[in-house]
């Protein structure tokens, strides 16, 4: 049987509001995230993230009362991070509601945190999260929201991820994100082909197209977008539709 595969919003954040952007940069407010929550959830949505970007310290606790208040809108999991440097920091964000813990500059600096994160919640809770850029003949992993490199090579460091204990790959096109020309699908197959987990593909979308090539060409586990949802450019139920018709394996909502 073939795992449907998964329509997933994310909301960056500041801490409080939504905020997006092109590249990384150039961020603009996207709305409220409990309101967006609330929306995604009866749209079908089949999971949400919700990601503190700016993740400085004085941020957390506004970042908790966000979690707290979208998982209360929610029937889907909850993935959440941003800013998560330990075990303690992890906890809070589990406690507060989300289901799945998501790890990135942090975990390229200290490794061994994504295994003290697997054996604390277990793999299925802990997802990798990885920035890439295209750089020469390689992919690149970006840290600090895409603006320093880490000098690691991005496939190579799945497979140490997952070999380590992360159990989803939520993979990042910096070429690509907010500019709405569809997934890396070179950089999301070499992952998914380099890796036994889940891949979420992330970064370019806008077309119900560009999701149908990322999950038949990418082999994208799930795909995630944002500005495209938030905007109103696409419905998740109409996406969905589009897919099925497709002979895209789906979620349908009800």
């Amino acid at each position: 049987m073939t795992l449907a595969h998964r329509i997933i919003p994310c909301l960056d954040t500041d801490g409080s509001r939504v905020v997006k952007g092109v590249n990384f940069a150039g961020l603009r407010d996207a709305g409220d995230p409990v309101a967006l929550a609330a929306r995604y959830n009866a749209e079908g949505a089949d999971e949400l993230v919700l990601l503190d970007i700016a993740a400085s310290r004085d941020r957390r606790p506004t970042f908790l009362d966000t979690i707290r208040s979208v998982a209360a809108e929610l029937s889907i999991p909850l993935t959440a991070g941003g800013g998560i440097r330990s075990l303690e920091d992890a906890r809070s964000v589990i406690l507060a509601g989300a289901d799945k813990v998501t790890v990135n500059t942090a975990a390229v600096a200290h490794p061994e945190l994504i295994s003290e994160l697997s054996r604390e919640f277990g793999a299925q809770a802990v997802v990798l999260a990885i920035d890439a850029k295209f750089l020469h003949d390689h992919w690149d992993v970006m840290v600090r929201g895409g603006r320093e490199s880490a000098n690691r090579e991005a496939l190579a460091w799945a497979q140490q991820g997952v070999a380590l204990g992360a159990g989803e790959i939520l993979l990042t096109s910096v070429d690509r994100d907010g500019t709405q020309l569809g997934f890396d699908v070179p950089l999301t197959a070499a992952i998914s082909r380099a890796v036994s987990v889940p891949v979420i593909a992330s970064g370019g979308a806008k077309l119900p197209e560009h999701f149908a090539h990322i999950f038949s060409e990418g082999a994208a586990d799930a795909a995630l977008a944002a500005s495209i949802f938030h905007d109103n450019v696409q419905s998740i139920r109409e996406l969905k539709k589009f897919l099925a018709a497709k002979k895209i394996e789906v979620r349908l909502p009800c």
